[in-house]
């Protein structure tokens, strides 16, 4: 195995890393966590309320 054939593997692993972060970020299913996220510096009055949820907003 060469040093261009790592090189390729390498390549291709980090291709495939952006494709999974992207599809994560863009998918259907967490838009609604990231408009509440985009929402939270806004909302005086749920930042209270949200610091004790923060830890479980992957479950809801």
């Amino acid at each position: 195995m060469s040093i261009s054939d790592l090189q390729v593997f390498a390549t291709v692993g980090a291709f495939i890393a952006f494709i999974s972060i992207a599809w994560w970020a863009y998918s259907p299913n967490n838009k609604k966590r990231f408009e509440e996220d985009a929402q939270l510096a806004l909302d005086d009055d749920l930042v209270a309320s949200s610091a004790s949820n923060s830890r479980n907003k992957d479950k809801r």
